[in-house]
């Protein structure tokens, strides 16, 4: 079932990660490094209120609402509860732009602006589709999304001057008619009736995770910020650019597990029970960690070509340092979220993730404050860090006492092993081929990696892998 779930939703991801890799590759030797870490900073404040004001409204509708039919009443009772938070967001983004960037807050405040009902737009009309369960129109509008958010801030530089608020508006207007046109797609098959919960109980469930948003803040943005403050933009840039391509590959495959993974979980929980629900969990975090680990390793070991190959020569050199420390806080971060994060949303009680997120957020503030003024980048890559491994802690803590989950522990000591060897590989093959054009030494490095990872899965796990390949197969053949 997680496979299954995992290649359903694996080409949204990839294109939509794809995408945002080949942005920051083409954005980066069109803008300069400071337009390029105000850009940044505009993602990282929309992200976080974007958390605040529609992440919450997903989980909260999948968790509420149901799957398959989903009512009129439903979406519109989310719906007046998004456009008043949306609202608020706006008025909050606006003081912020002010503290942020008080040099150019006029043209921040309107690229968070925009970022922020593009969002909401894009995040409800989607989540209606993974309700109805209709997930190869969900992963149409995500190919859709991709497309535009590539081609129309590329259009936008090319057309007008070259600014972060160029780039920043053309992301913003290619989500935003995705959105649109998923919204219209959803909306016809919504059926009449009433909202399948009460205003309180969307309320009970969603003001936590809003506050956990608000105070993982400084969980997951907050060394951007303090870069700002000591350093500058540029410094930004650098961090942002090494945390793009250090995240992106495992996020791709974290989030495809992901997105198939919770409904089925919060599911299992409501007509199985805890404990079965805790069994799957564990096997969601073995297929988690079979697969991202490698994708880390194999990142770690080919940073050198990867930065040559994708970023100016402005970032090379300090990108490459970052990767190893960036991939272990995403890691961290994925188990946190869609492992022992789940168990507390399927019981119902998202007030105590504030508890491990608060930790977590502390760490990394303390941390920031500690490392950043005399290491720069490095100090911020180790900030987040620790603040995700101390979050991650706590959200264990948390989630055991509710549901305990069967750690794989043989299973992830063999995905240890293949992903040792596999980075060993590629480390290699990358060392014995320096001089030579980073993309030949990326290709041929990154291909003997693939093969020892795949070789060596084959001889650990020789039924999920003919299994694995079958649904391929057969989902290439219905694509």
């Amino acid at each position: 079932m997680l496979l299954r779930s995992t290649l359903i939703y694996a080409p949204a991801i990839l294109l939509t990660r794809i995408s945002a890799l080949l942005l920051l590759v083409i954005v980066t030797r069109l803008i300069d490094q400071t337009e390029y870490g105000l850009l940044t900073l505009v993602v990282t404040v929309g992200e976080m209120t974007d958390i605040a004001v529609t992440n919450w409204l997903r989980i909260a509708l999948l968790r509420l609402g149901g799957k398959g039919d989903v009512s009129r009443g439903s979406l519109m009772l989310a719906g007046r509860v998004l456009l008043a938070s949306t609202a608020l967001a706006l008025i909050v983004s606006v003081v912020a732009s002010a503290l942020i960037v008080p040099e150019r807050w006029v043209e921040f405040s309107i690229a968070v602006g925009s970022y922020l009902i593009a969002g909401a737009v894009g995040r409800f009309a989607l989540t209606v589709l993974q309700m109805q369960q209709r997930h190869s129109v969900y992963s149409m509008l995500e190919f859709l999304r991709a497309v535009l958010q590539l081609a129309l801030p590329i259009g936008a530089i090319m057309l007008f001057q070259d600014s972060f608020l160029t780039v920043s508006l053309g992301t913003s207007l290619g989500v935003l008619i995705a959105g649109i046109v998923a919204g219209i797609m959803a909306s016809r098959r919504v059926v009449a009736g009433p909202p399948r919960f009460t205003q309180k109980e969307f309320f009970v469930l969603g003001v936590p995770l809003v506050i956990m948003a608000l105070v993982g803040f400084g969980l997951h943005s907050a060394e951007r910020l303090f870069l700002k403050v000591y350093y500058d933009a540029g410094a930004v840039a650098i961090f942002a650019a090494a945390y793009a391509l250090a995240r992106q590959p495992i996020d791709m495959v974290a989030n495809a597990i992901n997105m198939g993974a919770f409904p089925e979980v919060v599911s299992r929980f409501d007509e199985e029970g805890s404990a079965a629900s805790g069994r799957l969990l564990s096997q969601l975090m073995a297929l988690m960690i079979r697969l991202c680990l490698p994708v880390a390793a194999m990142l770690v070991a080919l940073s050198s070509d990867i930065t040559q190959l994708l970023l100016p020569s402005a970032y090379h050199g300090r990108v490459g340092l970052l990767f190893p420390i960036i991939a272990f806080s995403v890691l961290c971060g994925n188990l946190t979220s869609f492992v022992y994060g789940t168990v507390v949303h399927a019981h119902k009680r998202p007030w105590l993730l504030i508890i491990a997120t608060s930790f977590g957020s502390v760490a990394t503030i303390a941390l920031s404050v500690l490392l950043i003024p005399p290491m720069a980048e490095v100090g911020a890559a180790l900030a987040l860090a620790g603040g995700s491994l101390v979050g991650f802690v706590a959200c264990v803590v948390i989630s055991e006492r509710l549901t305990p989950v069967p750690v794989p522990w043989r299973d992830i000591g063999v995905s240890v092993v293949i992903s040792f060897a596999a980075g060993l590989a590629a480390s290699i093959a990358s060392a014995l081929l320096a001089g030579v054009p980073a993309i030949f030494s990326l290709i041929v490095a990154g291909t003997a990696g693939a093969v020892v990872f795949f070789g060596l899965t084959w001889l650990f796990h020789p039924a999920a892998t003919m299994q694995f390949v079958g649904k391929l197969r057969a989902r290439l053949r219905t694509a």
